[in-house]
């Protein structure tokens, strides 16, 4: 008769760039069960929206993540504007996509690189986070930040860009997809990363529905929740848009996701320079939203959707602010994909979720 072993994995781990503890039972070198413990990291930001006014808790909010930064500033203010009834300038809106698509480009090279660590490509490691670098210039030279930005603010931006640095993001993202098509090809193609990836960690489309999975994790198990689709602000001015989907359900779907995904954006971005008309990119924003009022707000984070929600007391103070993020959703997930792995693949399946818990743990 077998007996059962509880394993603990994490809190501090190398391929963890977070604390999140997993107690896995195994039975030999398999995995029967995985249960995930958070609560590690308390940092009260959304008790925070009481002491700071709706204007000043941007700056907090865009702290939830530092990866996903840009997206967390931006997610919150579309909910203010929102709960405001403001519209912001067109010129703002294309702006704002196109920081956001970068920002995606760097979280996804980023996790490309980890990925490649974790399987143990040090050169592959080395070149994703080179090319991670040009991005961070690009922030740099655009808002004078290379991870936390400040660049969005409640009614818009708070610069503009000139037709000269709309050109050089536009000829730095040109740079990368040349160089990045290799790094691509290599994920895709390589026989000893299929071997690594392959097979691991499989979920349905029809568990990733019932666990309610978003983000990459969702899509390269064929379901379609990208919510760019919805056409919400810039990405509504897009001449057409096709999420990246796989239907593998494994490791590699999710890193093919990933890897395409990043392609997919500097074509978005390319398009919204193109196109992207004049005019101010912003409005004053001073009054306060009515007493009782609510919005709500959903965006397409790296990880996956991101929901906002915003409760106001009549004053500039909020009574409430709510942000569901990504791996909140999908660590059930990450715990459905874990049973039945061998405990030498615990490691990737867990890396190939890019669970957040910084971002998790608010």
């Amino acid at each position: 008769m077998s007996q059962h072993t509880v394993i603990p994995f994490g809190p501090q781990h190398p391929v963890l760039p977070e604390p999140l503890h997993l107690d896995l039972v195994v039975d030999d070198e398999r995995v029967i069960e995985a249960v995930p413990q958070i609560g590690f990291i308390h940092r009260g930001l959304e008790r925070m929206t009481q002491t700071h006014d709706y204007n000043q808790f941007i700056y907090i909010a865009e702290r939830i993540c530092g990866i996903c930064a840009f997206g967390h500033s931006l997610g919150y203010a579309e909910t203010i504007e929102s709960l405001l009834g403001v519209e912001i300038p067109p010129r703002a809106e294309y702006l704002r996509v196109i920081l956001h698509e970068l920002s995606r480009m760097h979280s996804h090279i980023l996790w490309l690189g980890l990925a490649a660590d974790a399987f143990g490509h040090e050169a592959l490691f080395m070149h994703c986070w080179r090319l991670r670098e040009r991005i961070l210039d690009v922030f740099e030279a655009t808002t004078g930040g290379r991870v936390i930005l400040s660049a969005v603010i409640v009614g818009g931006m708070v610069r503009d860009q000139d037709a000269a640095m709309l050109q050089m993001i536009k000829d730095t993202i040109v740079g990368i997809k040349d160089e990045y098509g290799q790094l691509v090809n290599t994920f895709v193609n390589d026989s000893s990363i299929r071997s690594r990836l392959d097979g691991i960690g499989y979920i349905s489309k029809e568990d990733a529905m019932r666990y309610g999975m978003v983000g990459p994790f969702a899509r390269a198990s064929n379901v379609n929740n990208d919510v760019r689709c919805l056409g919400k602000g810039g990405y509504g001015k897009l001449s057409t848009f096709d999420p990246i989907m796989d239907t593998s359900g494994d490791c590699f779907g999710r890193a093919k996701v990933r890897a395409l995904e990043v392609l997919q954006s500097a074509d978005i971005i390319e398009e919204m320079i193109d196109t992207i008309p004049g005019g101010e990119v912003a409005i004053p924003v001073k009054h306060a939203p009515e007493p009782g009022a609510q919005a709500c707000n959903t965006l397409e984070q790296p990880r996956g959707e991101c929901y906002y929600y915003a409760l106001s007391n009549g004053t500039k103070y909020l009574e409430r602010m709510r942000m569901r993020t990504p791996t909140s959703v999908n660590l059930a997930g990450m715990a459905m994909a874990l049973k039945g792995c061998d405990l030498a693949d615990v490691n990737m399946i867990v890396l190939t979720i890019d669970p957040c818990i910084s971002c998790t743990e608010r």
